[in-house]
């Protein structure tokens, strides 16, 4: 092997050099793959008892409303406390939410309250799991292996998306109840694995908790245009153009699939999303990271469009994984611009703040979709969303200059 070939064999893998980062990765990924599971056992229960596109689009919504109510406190907490420790509650109690739908399903349902309830505990465990997580990246790698630890993560998410759905749709097949029951344990091994992550570096605050303080991740985001641009631009593209919420109309009416091609559907974005994922943390974005940031969105918007339209299964899946595929670049270049124009005080607060908008991105996303769908069809309905995230990526071009200008992915310019 060339000095240049190791060189860059050893850039591809330069946050693996920090173990802790390696059980952090492992845990995201056994975290995902569960809540995958879950998601697709959830989708096509719900759907099964009801046939009403409506009460999937309240599946995310009831998930999101803990992370609205809880923006501030969550985000403080991951500040002023171990983020590591919060992360490894948080995925406890998730595994405790994968019990008790499992032991509903033993029990029989007939009816959908009872889900929506376990969903919103799961929804408050998440609300604490995602900004603890997210902040607890940047204490484990050094700035210059930030952008690595960004792809690799998101490869941990994106993998788990990929093999998550398709074994959740098989699982399913065999029994909700082992599905769930295979989720909840993957969970606990998540929590053990975060458990074992060294305690890191934390800067936390020194000021007396106050409305002030817990309001510092908004003042922030609103005075820094470059991360209010980059989370607002995520916020509006996927709440328009989010169709995931609707794969089980599509896997059973439109396309004519069960459960297994529900799995399937459900896997291609990640498919996309890995490859890219991968290809980054190898060849990191060197210049006009902003422009290709807006492009990647509008292009997310046209293959949602194409998804929309398809009543041929292979064109649906191929579209479906250049969404993802889209996708991944916005991540990569919006998460890393984030976490490195945020100071590590109050990183924690900025992320509490990020993941309500990711939330409402897809949560809220997904209870638009199945809310126009019931109204007006779920092809308009996916068709919309995808016109309106190309038109969003144009108009974001025009209103944060600042945003589409960056270069580089290495922190302030």
């Amino acid at each position: 092997m060339s000095s240049e070939a190791a060189t860059a064999d050893s850039q591809r893998y330069a946050a693996f050099r920090h173990r802790p980062f390696l059980a952090f990765w492992s845990a995201r990924f056994l975290a995902t793959f569960s809540t995958q599971i879950v998601s697709v056992a959830v989708g096509w229960q719900v759907y099964d008892l009801t046939r009403d596109p409506f009460d999937l689009g309240l599946v995310g919504i009831v998930q999101f409303i803990p992370s609205l109510l809880l923006v501030l406190v969550t985000g403080a907490i991951a500040d002023r406390f171990g983020r590591r420790l919060i992360m490894g509650f948080a995925a406890m109690l998730e595994a405790v939410c994968a019990l008790a739908l499992l032991l509903l399903s033993l029990r029989g349902l007939t009816g959908v309250v009872p889900i929506f309830i376990v969903l919103a505990v799961f929804g408050v465990a998440r609300a604490f799991f995602g900004p603890a997580a997210a902040s607890l990246v940047a204490n484990l790698v050094p700035p210059k292996d930030f952008a690595n630890a960004v792809a690799w993560n998101s490869s941990a998410w994106q993998t788990a998306t990929i093999v998550g759905p398709v074994a959740g749709g098989l699982l399913y097949g065999l029994s909700s109840e082992i599905a769930y029951g295979i989720a909840a344990l993957l969970m606990m091994a998540s929590a053990g694995l975060v458990f074992i992550i060294p305690k890191p570096v934390q800067r936390t605050g020194t000021e007396r908790p106050s409305l002030d303080t817990l309001f510092a991740g908004f003042r922030y985001i609103w005075s820094e245009k470059v991360v209010l641009g980059a989370i607002s631009l995520d916020l509006f593209a996927v709440l328009l153009s989010g169709a995931v919420a609707l794969l089980p109309v599509y896997a059973r009416d439109i396309l004519d699939l069960g459960p297994w091609g529900l799995g399937m559907l459900r896997s291609a974005p990640g498919i996309g999303a890995l490859a890219v994922a991968v290809w980054l943390a190898g060849h990191p974005l060197r210049d006009h990271a902003g422009i290709i940031l807006l492009v990647f969105v509008g292009l997310f918007g046209a293959f949602t469009v194409v998804f929309g339209v398809s009543t041929i299964v292979w064109v649906s899946i191929f579209a479906l994984a250049m969404l993802g595929a889209t996708d991944m670049v916005s991540v990569y270049v919006r998460e890393t611009l984030i976490q490195l124009w945020t100071p590590d005080e109050v990183r924690g607060r900025v992320n509490a703040v990020n993941m309500v908008f990711v939330g409402a991105s897809n949560e809220l996303g997904e209870f638009r979709a199945g809310t126009m769908a019931a109204f007006m069809g779920t092809v308009p309905a996916v068709v919309f969303g995808g016109v309106g995230a190309i038109a969003v990526a144009g108009l974001w071009a025009w209103l944060f200059p600042k945003m589409r200008d960056i270069r580089h992915l290495q922190g302030r310019e």
